[in-house]
């Protein structure tokens, strides 16, 4: 079997090398060549029995239009992409999507406890891409459009934005003399126990605790933290909304309020207290 990996970024870079370190006959190439030539097989793009794209997903609609190989297999790398992507010119195409954060400064030698999540056009096409995902990884998922689109957005909470907080969490810290990797036993053991508990059960802190003190007078030190990566009042609201969340998720049904409905009564409060000062004053000015 000979597979050619389109895309050499983060993604693709990452997958060659597992293949290779596996034995598996594959080529990196990178996609961009591929939409200056008008015919790619034969020339810059090798012929293969399976083609991966890993290029942004903003591309790949594009960049697969450019590859005619109606006999093999094409499968994309992203959560969010169905497989009607690929089009009729391609019968055989599907999903092999690694729920994993890759970096082409840090390569990834073992898969094996990498989640990988698949589909495809048909059953045939499933157990082909199952076959291959099964070279890499133990931990395979069959998983649908609507699936993978929500396993993306919890990818994203889980990992990209807590990254960002820790970002935030630097951005406080710098006009200390306390480093960044002072957190990290803290960091490290917040991962641990999602381990053995649910994030609800692991969640602590002065939201948690009903704490509204502290976390006012959090929001208060925020606001006089200078401006760097972020702006203080992004910082103050962020921190609030996410401890009235974690409260409100303490609380009954009945009593949760989202932030639309807070924002939309403080709304209603601010045009009625507007509406209270201006009346008076057009009544005055009508006597005149």
């Amino acid at each position: 079997m000979k597979i050619v990996i389109i895309g050499a970024g983060n993604v693709g870079t990452n997958l060659h090398h597992a293949f290779e370190l596996k034995g598996i006959n594959a080529e990196l190439v990178h996609a961009r060549p591929l939409l200056d030539v008008e015919d790619p097989i034969g020339g810059v793009l090798p012929q293969a029995d399976v083609y991966i794209y890993t290029v942004i997903d903003d591309a790949l609609a594009e960049v697969a239009q450019h590859v005619n190989a109606p006999k093999s297999l094409h499968l994309h790398t992203s959560g969010t992409i169905p497989v009607s992507i690929f089009g009729e010119d391609k019968p055989h195409a599907g999903v092999i999507y690694f729920l994993q954060s890759f970096s082409k400064a840090s390569l990834i030698d073992d898969w094996s406890g990498i989640p990988c999540f698949v589909d495809g056009r048909n059953i045939d096409d499933i157990a082909a891409i199952y076959s291959l995902a099964q070279t890499l990884t133990s931990r395979i998922y069959e998983a649908n459009q609507h699936d993978r689109e929500r396993l993306h957005i919890a990818g994203v909470f889980a990992n990209n934005y807590t990254n960002l907080m820790y970002r935030m969490a630097a951005e406080v810290l710098k006009d200390t003399q306390i480093p960044f990797e002072a957190l990290l036993p803290l960091i490290d053991q917040t991962a641990t126990k999602v381990h053995t508990l649910t994030p609800k059960a692991a969640q602590t802190g002065p939201a948690a605790r009903g704490d509204g003190e502290v976390v006012m007078h959090h929001a208060e030190l925020l606001g006089n933290v200078s401006k760097g990566e972020f702006f203080p009042s992004d910082m103050q609201f962020l921190y609030l909304n996410m401890a009235r969340m974690i409260q409100d998720s303490n609380r009954p049904e009945t009593e949760r309020q989202s932030i639309d409905d807070i924002l939309s009564r403080a709304l209603e409060a601010s045009i009625e207290t507007t509406q209270n000062h201006l009346i008076p004053s057009t009544r005055r000015r009508r006597r005149r």
